[in-house]
């Protein structure tokens, strides 16, 4: 994959020029804060280059209910805008009510992923868009039986003419499309954005001591990095849970992938949870101290989890600094369903 220009529509400017734009100037970073600056542009892998009709095409899908085999639940039901692009619930509902063990992640900044899903079974937003679609506890459909569907509707025959060159729709270009438009959406920019351009008032002294414990004491960053704060790896924490996560995908003897799940991004958290792979966190306060404690010692559980503590100030401003981390909701403009 490589970067590639940055794109302005749909009402997003996503490079470091929207800081400058704002009037931050850059001052005075240090080599940590360097790590985190938000990167200059979006990107898409050379097979499927991004271009708005893409997008504009990708976004109806989303939204589209006729995507699932019931013709009740879209992409966007369980990764909806109003919820920061995931769907608020513990345990997701899919397709005709049946239930799904793991909690739903959101699709912000998937555009730098290079594995999706908890369990890192798919390996690109591609390959991906299938997943959903198809699965039984999600929207149950079949791909032959979306692409049937689709290709009875006038209106997509236009959209897929308008992205693709012609009216052929195919499940390559559906996922295409699926991936174009989650490419785009990317997270406002925060107060900590502002605070690591230059801007030492973007947040209070009180985070600033929070993000020097994440950064030290508590240890956060070994997995939280980037500015997306994730490594994009997989780890046991030591939760008590029956799911094996990554350990299912790998042969048993991989012992560090054994009940391991997918390092989840801190930007724009819903602030009252849920957390962790299954929705049994409720509170941030209550995920820090999970990570005080160290949770569950096995064989599997990551070598970063190390048990420290801290105190009730000190957690109060690892939290606080955890918020400085919410740019606010995207605004999206839901499309008008092609008939």
């Amino acid at each position: 994959m490589r970067a590639r220009p940055a794109l302005r529509f749909m009402g997003l400017i996503l490079t470091l020029s929207m800081l400058t734009a704002a009037g931050v100037v850059r001052a005075g970073d240090t080599a940590s804060k360097d790590a985190y600056l938000r990167p200059d542009g979006i990107l898409s892998p050379s097979y499927n280059p991004l271009t708005a009709e893409k997008v504009t095409l990708g976004k109806t899908l989303f939204f589209d209910a006729r995507l699932s085999r019931d013709g009740k639940m879209s992409c966007a039901t369980c990764h909806s805008p109003d919820h920061r692009w995931s769907d608020g619930r513990i345990i997701p509902l899919g397709s005709e009510n049946v239930p799904n063990a793991r909690r739903t992640p959101t699709v912000l900044n998937s555009a730098w992923l290079t594995a999706l899903m908890w369990d890192g079974r798919a390996g690109s937003l591609e390959a991906q868009a299938v997943l959903p679609i198809t699965t039984p506890h999600e929207m149950n459909f079949d791909m032959p039986g979306v692409i049937a569907r689709l290709q009875n509707i006038q209106g997509y025959r236009t959209l897929f003419a308008e992205a693709f060159g012609n009216a052929d729709i195919d499940q390559k270009r559906i996922t295409q499309a699926l991936a174009s438009f989650q490419r785009t959406l990317v997270s406002n920019i925060s107060p900590f954005d502002r605070w690591i351009a230059g801007d030492e008032g973007a947040i209070s002294a009180s985070a600033k001591r929070g993000f020097a414990l994440f950064e030290n004491k508590a240890k956060c960053v070994a997995c939280h990095k980037s500015w997306r704060f994730t490594d994009d790896s997989f780890h046991d924490i030591g939760l008590r849970t029956e799911d094996i996560g990554r350990g299912a995908k790998v042969p048993p003897q991989v012992t560090l992938m054994q009940y391991a799940f997918k390092t989840p991004s801190l930007r724009d958290l819903p602030i009252n949870g849920p957390y962790m792979h299954d929705g049994a966190m409720l509170s941030l306060d209550e995920v820090v101290r999970h990570y005080e404690k160290g949770g569950i010692a096995r064989k599997s559980r990551s070598l970063e989890m190390k048990p420290f503590e801290l105190t009730d100030e000190e957690r109060q401003t690892l939290v606080e600094f955890i918020k400085t981390l919410d740019g606010g909701a995207l605004k999206v403009d839901y499309p008008r369903m092609p008939e």
